[in-house]
């Protein structure tokens, strides 16, 4: 999958945070298999980490809060990633309120976060767990760990990584959010945008160099109509 090796390639040596389950946060991690000393600070993991650290590519060597350890605070995978966790003292497993903390997650040098969302509209505003009015699925971390990463000392990379496309070819870079769905991460906490078409990087732009950045990772099929729906919203052709 594009997107993932796109994430890959901003993904520097060092602190990693990977959030959530699902085919972006997979392929991700599939894709992080020529890395090395990586560390792994997420609120949950699954079992690619455990690959991870099954090809020598997990060492928590240059973490700053708890070195040499995996630190999470749930997991959800198959028997292979509790045979793992079993007694072992690589892993650290925290409360939550703890694990989330933005201070916290920025005292790591390098910090990588990355996660996933529902759309993004044409300002950056994510909407990550609602499709409209329906619920689809909490947000958990995102917002903490973005966070952590931007006010990170050292070179941090927040990063929201999505598919330009649904299922059924919807695009999921929009002119506005669906009626009803809730903002996640607002556009002014928004840094980076991947999608398999590119990276678009919204950090401190207008308006309409955000409408322009994104309609240049969204699909072909939907970049006419997007940058229609940009001139309608803005006034403005978008513009770099």
């Amino acid at each position: 999958m594009g997107v993932s090796v796109d994430v890959s390639r901003m993904a520097v040596q060092c602190v990693k945070y990977i959030i959530g389950i699902g085919n972006i946060p997979d392929s991700v991690l599939a894709a992080l298999k020529d890395h090395k000393d990586l560390g792994i600070h997420s609120e949950m993991f699954s079992d690619g980490v455990v690959d991870l650290v099954e090809a020598g590519c997990v060492t928590n060597h240059h973490k700053k809060v708890l070195p040499g350890k995996i630190v999470g605070s749930f997991c959800i995978g198959s028997k292979k990633l509790y045979d793992f966790l079993d007694n072992n003292p690589f892993v650290l497993m925290g409360d939550v309120q703890w694990v989330n903390y933005s201070p916290i997650i920025a005292q790591n040098p390098k910090v990588t976060a990355i996660n996933s969302c529902i759309e993004v509209d044409l300002t950056g505003q994510v909407a990550a767990d609602s499709i409209g009015t329906r619920m689809y699925s909490g947000f958990g971390g995102q917002v903490d760990f973005l966070r952590g990463a931007a006010i990170c000392p050292e070179a941090g990379k927040p990063i929201l990584a999505l598919p330009a496309t649904t299922k059924r070819g919807e695009s999921k870079i929009v002119p506005v959010l669906k009626e009803g769905a809730g903002v996640v991460t607002t556009r002014a906490h928004v840094h980076y945008i991947v999608t398999e078409y590119g990276i678009a990087y919204l950090f401190g732009k207008s308006l309409r160099q955000r409408a322009h950045a994104l309609i240049q990772v969204a699909h072909p099929d939907h970049r006419e109509g997007l940058e229609k729906a940009a001139f309608e919203r803005l006034k403005c052709m978008p513009s770099p």
